[in-house]
């Protein structure tokens, strides 16, 4: 069974706010989960920050056993010193900064 530590989005309409949490790979974004490991809010407080709070025993345990974080999870454990932190990926530039180069180069 492989095991993901991924977000679920609770909230309301345009006001988003997620649980942390373990769950089969195979199971839906907010469907059945093992465990609930912590809490995200995307959108700035009034002190300007977006809160977390991650239960950093659980999470560790939890990659120890050889679950994989999704993206932003991973992301996130980063800022939080869990995990070392990853290169920010630049969105969409690169297909097609790829497609540019792969035209120029059949028209030489």
């Amino acid at each position: 069974m492989p095991v993901r530590i991924r977000l679920a989005r609770f909230g309301r309409k345009n006001a988003p706010h997620y649980r942390v949490y373990v769950a089969d790979s195979r199971a839906p974004r907010d469907g059945k989960h093992i465990e609930i490991v912590g809490h995200y809010d995307p959108v700035a407080q009034v002190d300007g920050h977006k809160h977390v709070g991650l239960n950093i025993e659980r999470i560790k345990y939890w990659l120890s056993v050889g679950a994989q974080p999704s993206d932003t999870v991973a992301r996130l454990l980063g800022q939080a010193g869990v995990l070392p932190t990853l290169p920010r990926r630049r969105g969409g530039s690169e297909v097609r900064g790829f497609a540019a180069s792969a035209t120029s180069s059949v028209g030489e």
